[in-house]
């Protein structure tokens, strides 16, 4: 099709790696000579075969892609998620003519600016002037047009005091910002943006979103990687979820965004159940945190409904309760949930294993990193099994209004958001009436008062 300006087919890149291999703790230096040896004449062997060298004993191939497709269309902002190691930033090399793919082919049609890390294509011994026009001119453009676009280019990444400035002299926010503002302006028809922009600050990253969505609308195409689902969900409506180098799901963000959360979940290491031991009559087995379909998952969504699953052995005791913890960050308990405090219920008096659900109000937490500690009890006598952070999660962002500022936990402003339930009353107070309540220290006069509400009016 004419619209489709990049398509993937048969995508796979494969690496040797090596492995040294264990030898002995004692080693002569008749060892050291005859190995040194032994490598020279393999490596020359291994040169006159063909044979790519790799440093070690023993090569492993390691697939970062395998056998994958897809195409994206003019004007489109295509999201690239998936966990550490999925070979998101291999594929985006790829695109980007940084390495050649093992097996099959990209074609793509236009031009491409990359965003894959701090200071691409930047020479660190030129200012960031040069390197601006440098830049441009790499993307094809002439000098006339990088001119008439420099003014906006150093404006945008706020760097006008250093923009003669050496950029090794820059810190990594200022190299972000200026690196993002050229690839932004320069008018590539196609931009890729790695998770680089993680750098910037919260105000930049708010930048950074908006301009990318102004570009998207001049009909230009973005691939955007990101671990903050809320902004690929802000800015993408299609997205491609990698998992160990193989494609998951394309299709709408919403559910790559849920194909990601269930992968996640899943990959994540079992914790070892031994380590959390039992009380005399309760015994926690598992807990895990629910998105809204169920799945088990270790990130929350701020504002979404909270819900908990959790598995407790009991001995049939009668008064035995459930309380769960969440702890921030900073290590300090920020809510409780009681299952007998707070809903007057009580684990069965029945021997046996059960599944608890619990679930709760929208929270809107800050984002950040929490944990939820599991506790059995006797009610409103002791604590049974106390399992400290049974459950990890975090929050990539947060704001409940849904605007782009994030509540960040970190900022030191606290963890939870208290929401507006509704519109705030902002009304006008009489000056008699502010008088009357001491917000005045002397009552004006007839006269003063018709001058001060022709002010405020």
């Amino acid at each position: 099709m004419s619209d489709v300006v990049i398509r993937a087919e048969g995508l796979g890149k494969k690496y040797l790696i090596g492995h040294h291999a264990q030898r002995a703790s004692y080693t002569t230096l008749r060892d050291v000579i005859g190995s040194s040896a032994g490598s020279f004449a393999r490596s020359v062997s291994g040169m006159v075969r063909g044979w790519q060298l790799v440093a070690g004993d023993v090569t492993e191939e390691f697939w970062a892609l395998r056998d994958v497709n897809f195409e994206i269309k003019r004007g489109e902002i295509f999201g690239i998620i998936g966990p550490n190691g999925a070979g998101k930033s291999t594929l985006l090399k790829i695109l980007s003519r940084i390495t050649e793919p093992t097996t099959g082919r990209a074609a793509i049609k236009g031009r491409v600016a990359s965003l894959l890390e701090v200071g691409t294509g930047f020479h660190p011994e030129l200012t960031g002037r040069e390197n601006i026009y440098l830049n441009g001119a790499i993307l094809g453009m002439s000098r006339a047009e990088i001119r008439e676009k420099f003014d906006k280019i150093v404006a945008f990444a706020e760097v006008e005091k250093f923009v003669d400035t050496p950029v090794k002299r820059y810190s990594s926010g200022m190299y972000v910002r200026l690196a993002f503002a050229v690839a932004a302006h320069l008018e590539p028809e196609i931009l890729i943006v790695d998770e680089v922009l993680a750098v910037g600050d919260v105000e930049f990253q708010k930048k950074c979103l908006g301009k990318m969505q102004d570009v998207a609308g001049q009909d230009r195409t973005i691939l955007f990687v990101s671990h903050n689902m809320a902004a690929v969900a802000a800015l993408t409506h299609t997205a491609i979820v990698l998992h160990a180098g193989r494609v998951a799901l394309i299709g709408p963000t919403a559910e790559a965004m849920k194909t990601y959360s269930a992968l996640a979940a899943a990959s994540t290491s079992s914790r070892n159940r031994e380590s959390w031991g039992r009380g005399q009559h309760t015994c926690v087995r598992a807990a895990r945190l629910l998105n809204d379909d169920g799945v088990p998952t270790d990130q929350y969504i701020a504002g979404m409904p909270f819900k908990v699953e959790i598995e407790v052995e009991t001995d049939g005791s009668r008064s035995l309760s459930c309380e769960l913890l969440i702890v921030d960050q900073a290590n300090t308990r920020i809510a409780l949930a009681a299952l007998h405090n707070f809903e007057g219920s009580t684990l069965p008096a029945v021997r046996g294993v059960y599944r608890l659900v619990m679930s709760f109000a929208p929270l809107h937490l800050a984002a950040g990193r929490y944990a939820i500690d599991v506790l059995t009890s006797i009610v409103n006598q002791k604590w049974d099994h106390h399992v400290e952070a049974a459950i990890l999660f975090e929050v990539l962002f947060s704001n409940p209004a849904g605007l782009p500022w994030s509540f960040q936990h970190s900022a030191g402003l606290g963890a939870v958001a208290l929401p507006f339930a509704r519109p705030t009353v902002i009304e006008r107070i009489h000056v008699e009436t502010a008088a009357a309540h001491g917000l005045a220290q002397d009552a004006p006069s007839i006269g003063t008062r018709r001058t001060v509400q022709r002010v405020l009016g």
